[in-house]
């Protein structure tokens, strides 16, 4: 076959009369993601399993363990894996410590695989990337999580020039990202609910696709103490919420494409619904304390991320029966509190991967004073310039900047202007809440 597959929560397989790419294979089962806050939630049928194992090339697009998992991606040790070329190369040292064969696939260059099929790939300053994949005649643009900041106009007008282009991209209620969050007044903010289908339609304009296939979004919480999410993960029929047909045909989650005769099948994998595991079987208890020695840990890892100190005067940290605050230098009485397990906080800490314990929401978020964890940008300060990026002072941020802004050109530069005026826009309403939730706490 000619064609394509796609299964799991972000795997797409390519076939050239044989597997030859597949990309995020996490395979999921015993391989848990997020210190086991979420697994799949449809099985991987033996059939699809063998042929993600027979694949000639992975790709990982970044480095969330729903994506690169630590488990799954042992079981490639002998196959190519492909990668974007980001900033600080975190994901290809490590893999080449490991002994993988690994190969940085060039920016916005084509590279074959087979007779008929190639590959481009287009990083992005939050290290995801968008990888376009030429099958014969078809384009299928595997998006995975990637907002594709400043690569919209490349993509579009490289989809221009083929009938069917495939947008696969992350949609749905938005759970798949840091929703357990409080007020000071221990009152939870609310997660806004999107529509996916109206989503995947704009991301369709976008980047010029007529085909649309839900991905990246396959998940269920598991631990007893994220659970609670997963009244907020989205069904498969609800992917329609709001897709314009008039633009773009939506297929289903998982599907069997032949690109040479233009037939499709839809793969019905079985669905999970396990019991719950309790945070013990993965290492954690909410009534264990931190060792002396954390507490410097704690402060040295996030006093280092400059970024920090411009928005933030401190972070709070209730462990067990212990709270523990680090210092920073930003405005007054704005910070962020975190009450999580010590076992699962430290590993984060020490192997340098918090974004985990954001995504896992089974730790509990307060903000003071702030809007979200995007404004001001603790996020992408911390986890994905930071940990990822290896982008901690001023100045490797500065210059881990203008290396995305060079790749990419004015649509970078137009791209970020948008973004800095939705965030001046948003911070008299900021002010506006603020004010009226101290005016309305004595009523609470």
């Amino acid at each position: 076959m000619l064609g394509f597959k796609t299964i799991g929560n972000a795997t797409l397989v390519v076939f050239d009369d044989e597997p030859l790419l597949a990309t995020d294979p996490w395979l999921g089962e015993d391989d848990h993601a997020y210190n086991g806050s979420w697994n799949l939630s449809h099985t991987i049928p033996t059939a699809e399993r063998n042929e993600i194992h027979a694949c000639r090339f992975v790709w990982f697009s970044h480095g969330h363990p729903d994506h690169l998992n630590p488990l799954s991606v042992k079981h490639f040790r002998s196959r190519t894996v492909l990668l974007p070329d980001h900033r600080g190369g975190r994901i290809r040292f490590s893999l080449e410590a490991e002994g993988f064969n690994v190969q940085v696939l060039p920016d916005r260059k084509w590279v074959a695989l087979s007779p008929r099929v190639r590959v481009l790939c287009l990083p992005d300053l939050i290290q995801d990337a968008v990888l376009l994949v030429e099958i014969g005649n078809d384009l299928v643009i595997d998006m995975n999580d990637s907002s594709a900041r400043g690569h919209h106009g490349f993509i579009r007008g490289i989809s221009s020039g083929y009938e069917r282009v495939f947008l696969l991209r992350l949609s749905g209620y938005g759970d798949a990202d840091m929703i357990h969050l409080f007020y000071p007044d221990g009152s939870p903010v609310k997660p806004h609910r999107r529509q996916p289908g109206s989503s995947l339609s704009r991301w369709a304009a976008r980047v010029g696709a007529n085909h649309v296939i839900p991905f990246s979004s396959f998940h269920r919480y598991q631990r007893e103490d994220s659970v609670w999410a997963n009244e907020h993960t989205t069904p498969l029929f609800a992917y329609g919420e709001g897709f314009d047909s008039s633009a773009a045909e939506l297929l289903t989650p998982f599907i069997e494409f032949d690109c040479a005769s233009g037939s499709s099948r839809a793969i019905n994998p079985q669905e999970r619904c396990e019991s719950p595991l309790s945070p013990s079987h993965f290492g954690d208890s909410w009534s264990d304390e931190l060792e002396p020695s954390d507490f410097s840990l704690l402060d040295a890892y996030f006093q280092r991320k400059a970024l920090l100190h411009k928005w933030l005067s401190f972070l709070e940290f209730r462990v067990g029966n212990t709270v523990h605050r680090v210092n920073l230098r930003g405005p007054k009485h704005r910070g962020i509190g975190f009450h999580v397990p010590a076992y699962s906080l430290m590993q984060a800490i020490r192997g340098e991967f918090f974004d985990d314990l954001l995504i896992g929401n089974y730790m509990k978020t307060t903000l003071y004073e702030v809007d979200s964890l995007y404004e001001p940008n603790f996020n992408y300060a911390v986890t994905k310039y930071g940990d990822n990026g290896r982008a901690e002072s001023m100045a490797e941020v500065r210059r881990y900047l203008r290396d995305y802004r060079s790749r990419a050109g004015f649509e970078f530069i137009r791209n970020e202007l948008r973004v800095a005026t939705r965030i001046h826009l948003k911070a008299p309403a900021r002010r506006l809440r603020e004010a009226a939730r101290r005016l309305l706490a004595p009523l609470h």
